[in-house]
């Protein structure tokens, strides 16, 4: 895919999502399954409290969503139609 086929907005999600090491390593490891906040942090080798930040940020910008907000623990994770996008520009 060339970038004349990619949209603005697009570009800058991926450019938001690269620019930062948690993020891309967050997005590739959901792009396999959907997943436990603990079950990324192991993937990935990041801490549980920059996992939480991560996926914060992830979900406002609508590229992940958590499927089971309500329950406490064991929230399962997966990537959006858009961050199914973006995972397939970054790779």
């Amino acid at each position: 895919m060339k970038n004349e086929d990619i949209d603005d907005e697009m570009l800058v999600e991926v450019g938001y999502v690269i620019s930062s090491k948690y993020r891309t390593k967050v997005i590739k490891s959901l792009a396999e399954d959907t997943k436990i906040p603990t079950q990324i942090a192991k993937d990935t080798d990041i801490l549980p409290n920059h996992m939480s930040a991560t996926l914060k940020q992830l979900k406002e910008n609508e590229l992940v969503e958590c499927i089971n907000p309500e329950v406490r623990k064991g929230r399962l994770y997966r990537l959006t139609d858009k961050g199914e996008d973006l995972v397939n520009l970054i790779n």
